[in-house]
């Protein structure tokens, strides 16, 4: 009901008018047919000038008429309330429109004017109630369906949010069981010679794996978490690679309160690890640049490992990397991989701010 309120109350005035006339000028001439028809000979034109105006004159009086009582009683009473309202404007305005149309037509054709035509005034409401029952109808209809639409649009959009929840629930929630079975490994290890070191990459294990949970759905985070959490992954994967690795990581200041998506970098880094460092025996470089350039973030993961081979499979920290950036940002980023002038994978993704 609300809908086929908003129809009236927000249609354009002038657009209505225009509307109503055009309408007018078609229901009079319907009506001189229809005469023609039953006397069996053609209305004179004076009568076809007549029945045009009394039309045109009645529909623009009552479609002003319902804009009136939509502005005095504002159409916010219940279903019956304003089918009543609606109808009692319509026949208000049609015996405005009657007196009116034989006013103007006293004076052009010279003759007194007297008040109140009821027979006129009794073939002009039945009229004006199926014009205006059929348009009620039609508007009725349309409304339900134009709301009906919306609700399935608003069901599709809740599902298309929660699946793109989902998605990035799943991806969040991915440890690899080779990088777990790993430090495990280590902290067993260390457990016998060295059992404050097991504790504390303990503790690191399980901050990581805090991190993943990610109790409070959080999508996005500050570069700032992000950067305390890869260090917090660094600082395990040291006790297995040793001085191996060299890490390096590089913030512009400026943007450690911006944000970036959950567990974005992670997982690159341990594909830089596994794929591309694992197999050097020393001077392995693993460097982390993340800067702003004009209204984008550009993340840059570089190490002087094994090349990119030329046919490379997304494997499982480029898929989680493209498949979070085509959630987050459809269309609106940049991911490349490159071997020259050196081993880099590149990200640009729009400055966020929290």
């Amino acid at each position: 009901m609300k809908d086929i309120k908003a129809k009236y109350i927000h249609r354009s005035w002038g657009r209505t008018n225009i509307i109503n006339l055009i309408s007018g000028l078609a229901v009079g001439l319907l009506i001189s047919i229809f005469i023609s028809v039953l006397q069996g000979k053609l209305v004179t034109l004076r009568y076809l000038i007549s029945y045009t105006l009394f039309s045109m004159l009645i529909s623009l009086c009552v479609v002003n008429s319902i804009f009136a009582a939509q502005k005095i009683f504002r159409l916010k009473a219940d279903k019956v309330s304003f089918i009543i309202i609606f109808y009692v404007a319509s026949l208000l305005g049609m015996a405005i429109g009657t007196e009116l149309s034989f006013f103007i037509l006293s004076l052009i054709r010279d003759t007194p004017y007297h008040f109140f035509h009821g027979p006129d005034m009794l073939f002009s409401a039945l009229v004006v109630i199926v014009v205006c029952t059929i348009n009620f109808v039609q508007h009725s209809q349309k409304a339900y369906l134009t709301n009906q639409i919306r609700e399935k649009e608003f069901a599709m959009m809740q599902l298309k949010q929660l699946k793109t929840q989902a998605e990035l629930a799943s991806l969040h929630a991915r440890i690899n069981p080779h990088f777990l079975y790993n430090a495990l490994n280590s902290i067993a290890s260390l457990i016998h010679h060295d059992q404050d070191k097991a504790e504390l990459m303990t503790l690191k294990l399980s901050k990581l794996f805090r991190y993943s949970i990610n109790y409070n759905k959080e999508d996005m985070v500050s570069i700032a978490e992000e950067i305390e959490i890869v260090m917090t992954y660094l600082e395990i994967e040291k006790v297995r690679f040793g001085d191996r690795i060299r890490f390096t990581i590089d913030v512009d200041e400026g943007l450690r309160t911006d944000s970036i998506p959950r567990f974005l970098l992670q997982p690159l880094i341990e594909n830089a690890l596994k794929h591309g460092l694992a197999t050097l025996a020393e001077g392995g470089e693993l460097s982390l640049r993340i800067r702003r350039i004009e209204q984008s973030i550009e993340i840059s993961l570089a190490d002087n490992g094994v090349p990119f081979p030329d046919d490379i499979n997304t494997g499982y920290g480029l898929q989680s990397t493209y498949e979070k950036l085509d959630l987050l940002y459809p269309d609106n980023y940049e991911l490349s991989i490159s071997n020259h002038p050196f081993k880099q994978v590149k990200i640009v993704i729009p400055l966020y701010h929290e």
